[in-house]
């Protein structure tokens, strides 16, 4: 499935039906008076999470979305029917703005959760409503209320305890393989991550949580080198994050290159609790890697951090403590982790 984070659609809830104008008649009522019912009203646009979706591709192939109308109001008092309301799935995370001024109309994230995003007008008033002593035969009705309609831009925002940041090639996708049920690709060069992947961590009290990947980060990316910023905003509502440093590489000047992008983005992002998990440790030996561990450490203590895990997410080495790790920042306590082979 092709992974769409970004949508411009248009909404237009459903006009109100209008009032009608009727007069009773019958046999034994010659003088039935004004019997013109009121117009229903129009259905609204209204959002609704699915957990089971993942992107806004379908906003990309149906981008207006129309309610129904509300019905004429018809003689006998008889009230026009009410306009079905359009109820459109959408995945958790999803951000909805007006594109016109900005505001943000909904954020909707929880399974279930509801946010109606064009408004229905109102359906109009039949004669029966305005008769009075000296207007018995009032010719009278109000039409139904405009609907609201509008251009929207939505928004994705993965729903992730934790992400991976680092560069390309570090290994966050062979990572989260190791330690989720997720199947990211995988291969052994650059940006092989081209979109966000999501993973769920099971941890072996039966509890556990997502992780994110995000694609990988160069210099100069907040200027738009390589993949850009543009999967950053996912990072959003992680509460953790883990750096993924390749120790066979340049692991302190990694470090401050993706922490420097991260900062250049949102200096939120660069002050969110995180730890370090130095990568592809079975490429150089415990003992080098340890030696790389000691060196980082310095550096990572000067922003704050003091977490390094020395790990191998190829061999599936060192994963344990350090999903252990993550669990205790996310508040889930010293958890032994169930990682996968």
């Amino acid at each position: 499935m092709k992974f769409v984070d970004e949508a411009r659609v248009f909404v237009a809830a459903g006009k109100g039906g209008d009032g009608a104008i009727a007069f009773l008649r019958e046999k034994y009522r010659p003088f039935g008076g004004p019997a013109g019912g009121d117009g229903g009203r129009g259905g609204d646009v209204i959002f609704e999470v699915d957990e089971g979706l993942a992107t806004l591709l379908d906003f990309k192939f149906n981008p207006r979305l129309v309610a129904r109308d509300g019905e004429a109001g018809r003689g006998k008092h008889q009230y026009g029917r009410a306009g079905a309301d359009l109820v459109v799935r959408v995945p958790p995370g999803t951000m909805v703005s007006d594109e016109a001024s900005g505001e943000l109309i909904a954020d909707l994230v929880m399974p279930g959760e509801r946010a109606t995003v064009a408004r229905g007008g109102a359906g109009g008033k039949g004669n029966m409503h305005f008769a009075t002593a000296t207007r018995r035969a009032p010719r009278i009705a109000t039409p139904g209320s405009p609907a609201e309609q509008r251009w929207i831009r939505i928004e994705l925002r993965l729903v992730a305890d934790a992400g991976l940041v680092g560069l390309p090639n570090a290994g966050k996708s062979t990572l989260l393989a190791a330690v989720s049920a997720a199947h990211p690709k995988i291969a052994p060069y650059p940006f092989t991550t081209l979109t966000p992947n999501l993973g769920r961590v099971q941890l072996a009290d039966g509890g556990g949580f997502s992780l994110a990947d995000i694609p990988g980060l160069i210099e100069g990316a907040h200027r738009g080198q390589g993949l850009g910023i543009r999967f950053l905003r996912h990072l959003a509502r992680t509460r953790v994050l883990v750096y993924v440093l390749d120790v066979d590489a340049n692991p302190e000047g990694d470090f401050l290159t993706v922490r420097g992008e991260l900062a250049a983005f949102d200096p939120m992002l660069a002050a969110r609790p995180a730890i370090v998990a130095l990568n592809k440790s079975d490429l150089v030996g415990d003992h080098r890697a340890q030696e790389a561990a000691r060196a980082l450490g310095a550096v990572v203590a000067q922003h704050g951090m003091g977490s390094i895990f020395v790990v191998s997410a190829e061999r599936r080495v060192g994963l344990e403590p350090l999903v252990a790790a993550i669990a205790r920042l996310l508040g889930l306590g010293a958890i032994e982790a169930q990682c996968h082979s």
